[in-house]
């Protein structure tokens, strides 16, 4: 029989859920990088940019 601190020190070791916390992790910093994009895509000068550039490649290949 296994004394009280094998157990204790047996479901300590165990690593359900760290999966789960690091997909976290990741959806959390997936957000937080979309939402700086948000910021920087509704600055008018990142608009124009883009603007003139989809202008040029569609002249381009016209």
């Amino acid at each position: 029989m296994r004394s009280r601190m094998q157990r204790i020190t047996t479901r300590m070791r165990r690593d359900d859920g760290a999966a789960t916390a690091e997909y976290a992790i990741t959806i959390m910093a997936a957000v937080g990088f979309a939402g700086l994009l948000v910021v920087i895509m509704r600055s008018s000068e990142v608009q124009q940019i883009l603007t003139d550039l989809v202008r040029n490649a569609l002249a381009f290949g016209g």
